[in-house]
């Protein structure tokens, strides 16, 4: 057997084909083709600009922040409104309003389908509005709820940023229905580059708080200026939130003329969109309870956990959200379109998808596991941000990456099931994934903050088996100085393991709904052999970054493993690093 034909299972074709419609007697309507990978690549291309601009803010966060106890401030307070973002706004509302939305579209009744995107709209903003002023209220007690561990100097910090922050829900809320408008007519990209202004604002703000007398007075303390860029960041959230909801609004506008807004809920496609969307707060809101189920286990943890969390969960998202969003965000108005006698298409279209995810996401998780020091350093590394610091997150990385291929895949395949109608099997899914991540990272997490990152290595602190929290006074004195604790390690192994749980069970309801798929598609062997012999290479390039400042000798060593893995994916036939790479040639003519 030729080593490009390994793992080319049912279903699959040359990439050289992709683009062309075919159609079977038994399949009888057209397979994948050229314009799925192509919204999947608007929304990588807009995710792309939005996750950059991230990582230019999280590097100027640790900069001004690096592992405080300002940073696990912020860290909390912007979790908590932003969970009610989640679970009103983005998956929860794409997977219960496109659905719905798409399928009027797609039956030519554009007016019933104004009525129902302007009804929504309007019943998203009073919810918003009253939790806002909830959580304005109540933010106390809501911090005490989400994060009870916190040490008193930064809860009270927490309360503070958390009163800030939640009048901007309702323009994050209203930006995802704009994103499910958009998308629904098959705008993808500006949806999903909007949060660059969110970024942009966050960025202006710490930068701006930085050269002025609001953080950097000489007559400070350190901890009064590290609570003032926080404070200012929480500003910029809400300053850029409003940008991110009017830079879609008159694209909106212009597709949805007659737009109404409204409290409607007779009409039936709103009854259909509310009908689903509990279970859907179920299963993809459960997905966003479990980071903040982190927060909450985190606050336990010695200081400095939460941000070691965030820094790495900034890289964990990075994937998921350029290869797993993309093709999840792409195909489900076309999954939802598909009639009942379209199996077989549909099972083809999620083949090529899972291939599409692996093929990208399984060089990352190794290279997050082999290289991912310096790709910390490379992107955090200045400041307040040290090189402990940069250990630490990387272990953290680490232990997210075990259940990397995971997550992506589920992603679509939970898709998959929504086009279906079927809301409940992700729900029950995602409920066990939680609870399971949340009683191993419990185990585990007691025992990782017995280990600590020092300047000589890493270090026994304390006995074990652990079964209760550090003191305060241990807890205290991590993070920001002389030693990092690695109790969030424990929590990402955790996360990592429950994942695997998730997309077991996710891949049997598919098989029972639509059709059997296969793990990265099918072609799990050759790109696991490519990601392999490029992490190795990536391995043997480390010590030429270690005398280079940390950015130029992450990109050097990042760049090495890419080269590497494009040259062996394309050798061993790889079909999507095959495709993109025939595109460029047609683009890009050599002679």
């Amino acid at each position: 057997m030729s080593p490009r034909s390994w793992g080319r299972g049912p279903g699959r074709r040359n990439p050289r084909d992709w683009g062309k419609e075919t159609s079977t007697a038994d399949e009888g309507q057209p397979s994948p083709d050229g314009a799925s990978r192509r919204s999947s690549g608007m929304v990588a291309a807009g995710i792309f600009a939005s996750r950059m601009t991230g990582l230019a803010r999280e590097r100027a966060f640790g900069h001004f922040l690096g592992t405080s106890y300002a940073a696990d401030a912020f860290t909390a307070a912007f979790r908590i409104p932003n969970l009610l973002q989640h679970l009103l706004g983005e998956g929860v509302l794409s997977a219960s309003f496109i659905p719905v939305y798409s399928r009027l579209l797609a039956e030519g009744r554009e007016r019933e389908a104004s009525r129902v995107a302007g009804a929504v709209a309007g019943l998203l903003a009073a919810a918003a509005s009253v939790l806002a002023l909830v959580g304005i209220l109540f933010a106390e007690p809501l911090t005490g709820l989400i994060a009870p561990g916190l040490q008193e100097r930064t809860f009270e910090l927490t309360v503070s940023l958390v009163r800030i922050m939640f009048p901007g829900i309702g323009f994050l809320v209203l930006s995802a229905w704009c994103l499910g408008v958009l998308n629904s007519h098959r705008r993808f990209f500006l949806s999903y580059v909007a949060p660059v202004m969110l970024n942009l604002a966050q960025i202006g703000v710490l930068v701006g708080a930085g050269l002025t007398e609001f953080a950097a007075d000489e007559g400070d303390s350190a901890a009064a200026s590290l609570e003032a860029f926080a404070t200012w960041l929480a500003v910029g959230t809400v300053i850029g939130g409003m940008a991110q909801f009017l830079v879609q609004l008159p694209a909106v506008l212009r597709l949805e003329r007659g737009l109404r807004p409204s409290l409607r809920t007779d009409l039936p496609g709103v009854r259909t969109t509310l009908r689903a969307f509990g279970p859907i707060v179920a299963a993809r809101g459960v997905v966003q309870v479990s980071s903040y189920v982190q927060v909450l286990l985190a606050s336990f943890l010695a200081a400095g956990a939460l941000a070691s969390l965030r820094y790495a969960q900034i890289l964990y998202m990075l994937p998921i959200s350029l290869f797993a969003m993309s093709v999840a965000a792409a195909e489900l108005p076309e999954l939802s379109r598909a009639g009942p006698g379209e199996r077989r298409a549909m099972t083809v279209r999620l083949q090529e998808g899972l291939a599409r995810i692996a093929a990208f996401v399984v060089p990352t998780a190794f290279g997050y596991v082999v290289i991912g020091d310096l790709v910390t350093g490379a992107l955090f590394q200045t400041g307040e941000f040290i090189r402990l610091d940069t250990v630490a997150v990387w272990m953290v990385l680490g232990g997210y990456s075990l259940g990397l291929l995971a997550t992506t895949s589920s992603r679509l395949l939970q898709s998959a099931l929504y086009g279906r109608g079927d809301t409940r099997t992700p729900a029950r899914t995602a409920i066990l994934r939680v609870l399971v991540s949340a009683a191993l990272g419990v185990v585990l997490m007691l025992q990782m903050d017995r280990l600590a990152v020092t300047e000589t290595g890493i270090r026994l602190l304390g006995d074990l088996p652990a079964f209760e929290p550090l003191p305060d006074a241990e807890r205290a004195a991590s993070g920001g100085g002389d030693l990092v604790r690695l109790g969030a390690v424990g929590l990402s192994v955790a996360s990592g393991l429950a994942a695997w749980l998730e997309y077991v069970l996710l891949r049997h309801a598919v098989g029972r709904s639509i059709g059997p798929t296969n793990l990265a598609g099918g072609q799990l062997r050759p790109v696991l052999i490519a990601a392999s012999i490029a992490a190795l290479t990536a391995g043997l390039a480390r010590p030429l970054a270690f005398d280079l400042y940390p950015p130029v000798g992450g990109i050097l060593v990042v760049a090495t493993m890419v080269a590497m893995y494009i040259a062996m994916a394309n050798r061993l036939g790889v079909s999507e690093i095959q495709s993109i790479l025939e595109e460029l040639r047609q683009r890009l003519p050599l002679q």
